[in-house]
């Protein structure tokens, strides 16, 4: 399995981030441009990434103020699964959200650095929108 991290601190309550977290119709908002078709409800998103791969994901488990763990709803490309990690650490919240994904040599290659930059872009777009309200 490879796996994929980025950590932030939000300067906010931990249920705060953990409600937004838990509901994915939130999820639309971390996605970078190039997520396409994108529905959801609390607990499934259908999106495609543009010119790659239509993807199914539902929220598996939820640990009320702890953890968002997310699998593929339907047979994905690979074997993938996202979880979000938090933790109150005095007046801030830490998040660290990880992508494992089994990737072949060749995927491995070809798909690294964007689901690193995926695991970046959904932590910073976090930060932004929950410092913002």
């Amino acid at each position: 399995m490879n796996t994929f991290t980025s950590t932030i601190s939000i300067n906010k309550p931990l249920t705060e981030v953990y409600d937004f977290l838990a509901d994915f119709n939130n999820h639309r908002q971390l996605m970078p441009d190039n997520i396409q078709e994108w529905t959801s409800t609390r607990d499934e998103a259908r999106f495609t990434i543009q010119n790659m791969a239509k993807l199914a994901l539902k929220i598996e488990e939820r640990v009320p103020s702890q953890l968002i763990r997310i699998i593929p709803a339907e047979k994905p490309p690979f074997n993938l699964e996202l979880k979000w990690s938090l933790s109150f650490n005095n007046d801030h919240t830490d998040i660290l959200f990880t992508i494992g994904a089994e990737l072949s040599m060749m995927m491995k290659m070809l798909a690294s650095g964007p689901l690193q930059k995926l695991a970046d872009h959904e932590t910073q777009s976090l930060f932004n929108i929950l410092n913002q309200a």
